[in-house]
């Protein structure tokens, strides 16, 4: 075992009747880490990190968390991990303190009450309110303090900010910049490209139940795609814009409107718009989808020609 490692999966290998939900996970996470886990919905992510708590078994591989093996030392794994998972079930008849106290049990109290209280107020949680009343978004805030009270030497979180607003967001990032800071390792799964982006080191992306790739954030960033509509105050030739590496037309209207696909970086785009009598301008980010589909498409021509 590396020392160095707070995770090591290997080989992994889940079904659900005759679903490959996961087929050959390999991937290491090594202490400190701030690592994302990134892929579309059903890809595999909650699976992983389901098995990686022994919350359901893997039909072949191995695992090891901080050098334990989840199978044999489930409750010593898990003393050591603040989880979230991406759906939180909880008691609805009792308050908010009340539900923290509960968990505070759970960790035979050995969590610090000023801690929890200094959580709730950063992320503006009322001790007072009844889980059943509740929003979406502060029954997310809920997980996340019960995820991080225990200052677990590892962090699984599944969708960290399901359901939290821009600013609370940003908040959150913060918070698990802290705890990194405090040497804690963090493994958190997302289909938001953008927050991988804020807050990842490395980034793991699972694609149909296998890591696709591994790459940096800054990496991340060149796949990323968006569509850009730009109206212009008179008819111009857009040809210049079409002929830009990682620029491709979409659709063009009457020659004063004309709607790209941008590639990566805007910025070659916004430098030769510069030159142009611009209007107004909205671009929309794609979903990951959509980006997947046509970042991936290549591979499946290839692997169809394959079976073929």
């Amino acid at each position: 075992m590396n020392e160095r490692s707070a995770i090591i999966i290997k080989d992994l290998h889940k079904f659900y009747g005759k679903v490959h939900a996961l087929r050959g996970v390999n991937l290491e996470v090594k202490r400190g880490e701030m690592y994302g886990f990134l892929g579309p919905n059903g890809a595999g992510k909650t699976t992983t990190i389901r098995c990686m708590l022994d919350l359901i078994r893997p039909q072949a591989g191995s695992i090891r968390i901080l050098g334990m093996d989840p199978q044999k030392l489930p409750v010593e794994v898990r003393s050591q991990i603040g989880y979230l998972p991406g759906e939180l079930n909880l008691e609805t008849n009792i308050k908010v303190l009340d539900m923290l106290r509960y968990f505070m049990g759970l960790r035979r109290n050995k969590v610090s009450w000023d801690y929890v209280t200094a959580l709730t107020q950063r992320l503006e949680l009322d001790l007072n309110m009844p889980v059943k009343n509740l929003s979406k978004g502060n029954k997310q805030k809920l997980g996340l303090v019960q995820a991080l009270m225990p200052r677990a030497k590892i962090l699984l979180l599944d969708e960290p900010t399901a359901g939290l607003d821009p600013l609370m967001q940003q908040v959150v990032y913060k918070m698990l910049k802290s705890a990194k800071a405090e040497g804690t390792t963090i493994f958190f799964s997302s289909h938001i490209i953008s927050e991988v982006e804020a807050i990842a080191g490395r980034v793991a992306i699972i694609r149909k139940g296998i890591i696709a790739e591994e790459i940096s954030p800054s990496q991340l960033a060149s796949m990323t795609m968006r569509k850009v509509k730009i109206r212009f105050r008179k008819k111009i030739d857009t040809r210049p814009l079409t002929n830009l590496e990682g620029i491709s037309l979409v659709s063009k209207g009457n020659g004063m409107d004309i709607t790209l696909k941008v590639e990566g970086e805007m910025d070659k785009l916004i430098k030769t718009l510069a030159n142009y009598p611009v209007g107004s301008i909205e671009t929309l980010r794609h979903s990951l989808e959509e980006i997947f589909l046509d970042y991936y498409k290549d591979e499946e021509k290839e692997a169809s020609l394959d079976v073929c």
